[in-house]
């Protein structure tokens, strides 16, 4: 028997609601998996609130039923260490995995957005970086990657600009990317607007800044993928949905939403465009959530385990995800 196995039993007997298997089904038949960006999407979501520290045997049987491989999950976790992402601290012969001081304040970051109830309110200054120092054109590259999932945008070739985002944890992230030598060669900055006459606008500025077409159709693909999921269950308030898959599809929601969030510069209402399905994604986003969270937790309370074989239980802050409005507003 491997080390991810005998741990729980998957609860084949119960009822499987048909759009939630196409969407797991949907994702097992992919030919090809991110399984780094999957696995960092469990630690953000199901790790976090449980103490922040998962048996690498556990991760392994929790991901098996979406079809990802014992051996591809090893190779991962451990590229994952190299990258400065996770620690790994021995337990006898097991280990447990944690996220990297790093790697946590920037899920914290990522956490305050991904679970907010609402977009951030906007105080009307930009948030600005500037390439004041040459760069190689690798370097440079790698910079314009790093923030665009951070959701800046690009105005000209060196100068990155968004609406509300933490500039410390910018730059942190930055490092957590390896890009520590760039830093010195960056200038960030808070700009407030100053009209003088016949000027351009915000509007020009966003324009200019994101494809906000391209964004807003990858919006409406999550929403064609989730929304006939949620509208089944609140159409049959007697369908049963298993621990277990309960679980997998919170995990691939969230996995999909943070996707989307990272490249989103999260524009205040007086700056998105109309009818923009942004606010319409995190609605869905959060209504599934809550429905999926207690069967997923009492999952996790069967299944997810420490190296020494016990259970991290739940913290309380995990019951406020999606629920603080004020979560955003505070920090701005």
């Amino acid at each position: 028997m491997g080390p991810a196995q005998g741990i729980c039993k998957s609860q084949h007997d119960m009822a499987k609601p048909a759009r939630i298997e196409a969407r797991l089904n949907a994702f097992r038949r992919q030919q090809r998996i991110q399984a780094g960006s999957l696995i960092m999407s469990v630690f953000g979501d199901v790790v976090m609130p449980r103490g922040g520290s998962i048996w690498l045997g556990s991760l392994i049987q929790l991901l098996s039923p979406l079809n990802i491989n014992e051996r591809l999950i090893r190779t991962t976790v451990s590229r994952l260490a190299e990258d400065q992402w996770l620690d790994s601290a021995a337990v006898g012969r097991r280990a447990n995995y944690t996220l990297t001081a790093a790697g946590l304040r920037r899920f914290e970051e990522a956490s305050r957005h991904i679970y907010a109830a609402n977009a951030p309110l906007w105080d009307r200054r930009w948030r600005l970086i500037l390439t004041v120092g040459e760069m190689q054109a690798r370097e440079r590259d790698r910079v314009r990657k790093a923030l665009f999932w951070q959701g800046f945008g690009m105005m000209g070739s060196g100068c990155y600009v968004h609406p509300s985002a933490d500039l410390a944890a910018a730059f942190d992230a930055l490092m957590v990317e390896g890009l520590s030598g760039a830093l010195k060669k960056l200038m960030p900055m808070v700009a407030a607007e100053s009209r003088f006459g016949p000027c351009a606008s915000d509007q020009d500025m966003v324009s200019r800044a994101w494809n906000l077409e391209q964004l807003g159709k990858a919006y409406l693909g999550f929403c064609k993928i989730y929304e006939p999921i949620l509208e089944s269950l609140r159409a049959d308030r007697n369908t049963t949905v298993s621990p277990e898959q309960s679980l997998l599809l919170r995990i691939l929601l969230i996995h999909d939403y943070r996707r989307l969030l990272l490249r989103d510069p999260e524009l205040p209402a007086v700056l998105a465009p109309q009818n923009w399905p942004g606010q319409r994604a995190r609605l869905l986003c959060r209504e599934l959530y809550l429905r999926l969270l207690p069967a997923s937790e009492a999952f996790l309370d069967d299944c997810m385990q420490l190296a020494d074989r016990s259970t991290p239980a739940a913290l309380p802050a995990l019951s406020q995800r999606f629920k603080n409005e004020d979560l955003l507003a505070e920090t701005t």
